[in-house]
């Protein structure tokens, strides 16, 4: 029995809402949810929303036993529509293709894959699987040249004349307002409508009228054709191609290259797969968009019902500007896995509602991140989380089919990435420091500390600018360690005489806080003061400067552990 809405999350508000829905239109059978993805540049953390939003939901409603079919729509069949920037192996001869399928277009140069489409899909179904995401995909190229929708496609240009009555509605309007969110910063990024079709028009007119259905031209391929004639009776079809002149008679009932444009395509697929929960882009969801006519023609000519379609929002990107998904080096799923375990990017889509924007962190933030994740973990771990935290944390570590995988030992990634600025990712120094970052509980293999540490070298060596990395001194700096006061020496003679007996991680920690307080007379497990604050930056400023020539850095018992003590009595002048 599912709980009070009073006491559960978004993801448990919809199950029920859902599975009460699929209920009254089917009882007995499975629960339908949906997504839809348009592979017509790299796949973005944006349009990862379009999945994860249904996945969660579904995930919820299979853990209360109920089956439940996930279908992630590729819109690979639409139109090729520009050529995207920034793509590696793609050059301006690829606008030739502007205008046939997505399957039609060849992949990037070296791509091992044999098309566009399934070039930038495979990069999505492998992040997909990293994520826990189980689904069921289906191509619309295979869908509509198999003629799978062909009594849909007849009865929508039988009603031709109906569809171009309610789009009217929409077109003889003044155009709405577009809908602003408040902007997230420079670093935002949209999250585009689920199947990047919006561009289509409505519907192409010619000498046949209005006509909801735009053939491929049978010689060069692309959808720049226009009906001239149609035979309702016969169903015969003439049409011309604007790109090359081509023009051919076909019968509808019998011809399977082409496609619905947009703004019918996506009702009748609603109505053909009884989808119960579709989630929108935000502007899919505003007055005179896709999802808003889209309920009108289901319900007026597929006899079907809307899904339940909450908006949802952008997702921003730390550091990075808005982009769409058609536009080279935007931030895939698969990058941010590069630097982040599964469970932590589930778990940032999983802890905001679809309507709340929310960032992804590639820069110094998701640090931070990790080090609330892992508050988390310890909050669950000794029963003191709230129900709704404990229900985003549920949803990020595992699904309905089990754990996904994790760290064994999940050492805080911000001492990690430290350890692999240092090190360069070298194993064996790596692990000498690991094991020494608590000499009562060693690490004893690398094993323990992966995948998390794999991803934090993944950061330091891809995200992080050069400028910010932390290079070791090799020599002491002779002319600074002249320069100090007596004041300035008595703290490193303390600093010095100290490590042999505080080295590890927390005795450090102890250390480099406790040398300002014992200078300053005062005991060293003293509270900080204003005055003490100054005098322990002041301090760590000295050892940044003697230890990597900066006065920045990793944190500084991190940075000594990883240096070695011989090689700090050595930059510190003993």
């Amino acid at each position: 029995m599912a709980q009070s809405s009073t006491e559960t999350d978004w993801v448990s508000r919809f199950a029920d809402e859902v599975i009460a829905e699929s209920e009254r239109r089917a009882p007995g059978k499975p629960v339908v949810v949906a997504s839809g993805l348009s592979p017509s540049g790299p796949i973005h953390l944006g349009n990862l929303r379009e999945v994860m939003t249904p996945h969660l939901v579904a995930d919820e409603i299979r853990r209360r036993g109920h089956t439940v079919r996930h279908l992630v729509s590729w819109d690979d069949y639409d139109r090729y529509r520009k050529v995207p920037n920034g793509v590696e192996g793609v050059d301006e001869t690829w606008a030739e293709h502007i205008g046939k399928p997505l399957t039609s277009v060849p992949a990037p140069a070296g791509s091992p894959h044999p098309n566009w489409a399934e070039h930038f899909k495979a990069a999505m179904v492998e992040s997909l699987a990293e994520l826990g995401v189980e689904y069921d995909p289906i191509s619309q190229t295979e869908q509509y040249t198999a003629g799978t929708y062909r009594e849909q496609i007849l009865h929508a240009v039988r009603h031709r004349a109906d569809i171009d009555a309610i789009l009217d509605q929409y077109r003889t309007k003044k155009a709405p307002k577009k809908q602003t969110q408040k902007p997230l910063d420079a670093a935002e990024l949209e999250a585009e409508e689920g199947s990047g079709a919006a561009a289509e028009d409505d519907g192409s007119g010619g000498g046949a009228g209005y006509f909801p259905y735009k053939p491929y031209c049978g010689r060069c391929e692309k959808d720049l054709t226009t009906v001239t004639s149609y035979d309702d009776d016969t169903t015969e079809l003439a049409y011309t191609c604007t790109a090359c002149g081509f023009a051919e008679t076909v019968k509808l009932s019998e011809f399977n290259r082409g496609k619905l444009v947009w703004k019918v395509d996506w009702p009748m697929r609603w109505a053909y797969e009884g989808v119960v929960f579709e989630p929108s882009g935000v502007d899919h969801s505003s007055p005179g968009s896709s999802f808003v006519v889209g309920g009108q023609i289901v319900r007026e000519i597929f006899d079907g019902v809307q899904p339940i379609g909450p908006m949802y929002a952008f997702v921003g990107i730390s550091g990075m500007a808005k982009m769409s998904s058609s536009r080279g080096g935007v931030p895939t799923p698969a990058d941010a896995l590069k630097i982040m375990e599964a469970p932590l990017l589930r778990w940032l889509y999983a802890r905001r509602r679809p309507n709340q924007s929310f960032k992804i962190a590639f820069d110094q933030e998701i640090q931070r991140l990790y080090d609330e994740w892992d508050k988390l973990e310890a909050k669950v771990a000794d029963g003191t989380v709230l129900p709704a935290d404990a229900a985003a944390h549920s949803r990020a570590a595992r699904t309905a089919a089990g754990e996904l995988p994790r760290t064994p030992r999940p050492l805080p990634y911000r001492t990690l990435a430290s350890v692999m600025d240092i090190t360069a990712g070298h194993d064996e120094q790596t692990l000498r420091i690991l094991t020494e970052l608590d000499p009562d509980n060693p690490v004893t293999s690398l094993d323990e500390v992966r995948p998390r540490l794999d991803r934090a070298e993944n950061w330091i060596t891809n995200q992080v600018p050069a400028d910010q990395r932390t290079i070791v001194r090799d020599e002491p700096d002779t002319e600074l360690l002249g320069s100090l006061d007596d004041e300035g020496r008595e703290s490193l003679r303390l600093l010095l005489d100290g490590l042999d007996t505080h080295w590890s991680l927390d005795g450090l920690t102890t250390l480099v806080y406790g040398v300002p307080k014992v200078m300053a007379g005062l005991d060293p497990e003293a509270k900080p003061t204003p005055e003490l604050k100054l005098a322990q930056r002041a301090f760590f400023a000295l050892l940044y400067k003697l230890l990597v020539s900066r006065e920045t850095g990793p944190r500084l018992p991190t940075l000594l552990l990883a240096v070695g003590a011989d090689r700090v009595r050595k930059l510190l002048g003993a």
